[in-house]
């Protein structure tokens, strides 16, 4: 009998417990949004140098170290300051370990180059003799203010979910209470560059010294932020 009791007496805390804690309060949960959409203005590409024979003679080699130089000239040229202009493969004991195997070796070497004003990049590998130029591609991009415009997204999505939640309470004689939950939707989109022209430059395909720049025209970035909510109502 008294064990019942103590059960009994345990299960009207634990009911009463569960009573206090549940959240008999008035709430209206609505969502806010805001977007931009950003030019990217920080851009990494990737270039492929490569020897090639003159005419297919194997006395007329253009040598790597010429179509670097004329890389490097044309990126101090452009104003783009020589740190952003890096290697991506560490090669150079390969290279030399089979042109003393092979005399007809055709090294290669691959760069980074980090542009904000694509126009530029054309300058540049319109400075480099096309039949040495492998390829070329875009390895990714992106925007110096990007975490200020989240930043102020995310604030304006709250601002406009609170606002939308003043005037649907205010419409039915209510007032808004202070925030009890935010929860953050993030759909931000990074598109791929579109080309107008391939950006692929082959050496075998390239008319002497004469192939135009690589035009392109990039998608600008999308950022869009909801942001769902859940207000007191008073």
């Amino acid at each position: 009998m008294k064990k019942l009791f103590i059960l009994a007496i345990a299960a009207f805390f634990s009911v009463s417990a569960m009573a206090q804690q549940a959240d008999l309060r008035k709430k209206i949960s609505v969502s806010g949004s805001a977007e931009m959409e950003v030019t990217p203005d920080i851009i990494y590409i990737s270039i492929s140098l490569k020897e090639y024979l003159k005419d297919n003679n194997s006395k007329k080699k253009v040598e790597i170290t010429t179509l670097e130089n004329q890389l490097f000239a044309a990126v101090q040229k452009a104003g783009i300051d020589k740190e952003n202009l890096t290697i991506n493969n560490l090669s150079s004991y390969a290279i030399a370990t089979e042109k003393k195997k092979n005399p007809d070796f055709l090294a290669s070497k691959q760069y980074r180059l980090k542009v904000s004003d694509l126009n530029k990049f054309n300058d540049i590998i319109g400075a480099v003799d096309v039949k040495g130029i492998a390829y070329t591609n875009i390895d990714s991009y992106d925007y110096s203010k990007i975490e200020t415009v989240k930043k102020e997204l995310k604030i304006k999505a709250l601002q406009a979910a609170k606002a939308k939640a003043s005037y649907l309470v205010e419409a039915l004689g209510d007032k808004l209470g202070s925030v009890i939950d935010i929860q953050e939707v993030n759909n931000e989109q990074y598109p791929q560059p579109m080309y107008r022209n391939t950006m692929m430059v082959r050496a075998e395909s390239a008319d002497a010294m004469g192939a135009a720049p690589a035009d392109i025209d990039f998608k600008k970035i999308k950022l869009n932020y909801i942001m769902n909510t859940v207000f007191e109502i008073k």
